[in-house]
């Protein structure tokens, strides 16, 4: 994992733990905090480290407030942190 994605990672799970359980983030606000002006061209590595982060359990991904597969879904996505048992 490049320091870029372990900084994209580290800031996704930060914010997603101040938002709390049963929130959501959006892609864009992980962008926005690591790079203010030049936000949209980290889209694609934000969406590529929360991808991973949902493979490996740590976040869920949704859209409209159902949980789905961030590997086909299309369109803007949320970040959440997963329901514990």
């Amino acid at each position: 994992m490049t320091l870029a994605a372990e900084h994209i990672r580290a800031t996704l799970l930060d914010l997603i733990a101040q938002r709390g359980p049963d929130k959501t983030i959006c892609p864009s606000e992980v962008a926005r905090a690591l790079r203010a002006n030049d936000w949209r061209s980290l889209m694609p590595a934000v969406r590529e480290v929360g991808q991973a982060l949902a493979e490996e359990g740590r976040v869920v991904v949704t859209q409209r407030g159902q949980i789905v597969d961030p590997q086909t879904a299309r369109g803007p996505v949320r970040y959440g942190q997963p329901k514990k048992c």
